[in-house]
């Protein structure tokens, strides 16, 4: 299986000038757990994750004035739609990250989670109701 069967095609982009506040609740409505960050001026693509809005709340930073940019992950390990999940997992792995963002191109054009890869390697299983006695 390839990461274009797996991989989500709904991409949040956002720019590097949004709060994390802002961030936060795109990334809720659209229920993903990253944004792609197109930044024109520092020439790239970076990433945004649900992680990194967690760990900057944490340290006591505010959501309000915290800016995107100053929490995008710049170097980035990105997937071709070609790549085997196998392949996708294996980067997760070796980077110890949970999303790959999916070139095409070097067009963003979709991105990949661990809970993807998961979904397609394993079966939908029935329910069975729990034993009484």
């Amino acid at each position: 299986m390839l990461v274009s069967d797996a991989m989500s095609t709904v991409v949040l982009t956002i720019g590097p000038n949004h709060t994390l506040r802002q961030a936060a609740a795109l990334m809720s409505a659209r229920r993903v757990g990253a944004a792609v960050v197109l930044d024109p001026d520092a020439g790239g693509i970076g990433i945004l994750t649900e992680r990194d809005v967690l760990n900057s709340v944490g340290l006591g930073q505010s959501p309000d004035t915290e800016r995107v940019h100053a929490h995008t992950t710049t170097d980035v390990v990105f997937a071709a739609p070609t790549w085997t999940l196998e392949e996708a997992a294996r980067a997760m792995a070796h980077g110890g990250f949970r999303h790959l963002i999916v070139l095409d191109r070097d067009e963003p054009v979709g991105i990949v989670s661990v809970r993807d890869i998961i979904r397609c390697w394993a079966p939908t299983r029935r329910r069975v109701p729990a034993a009484t006695g």
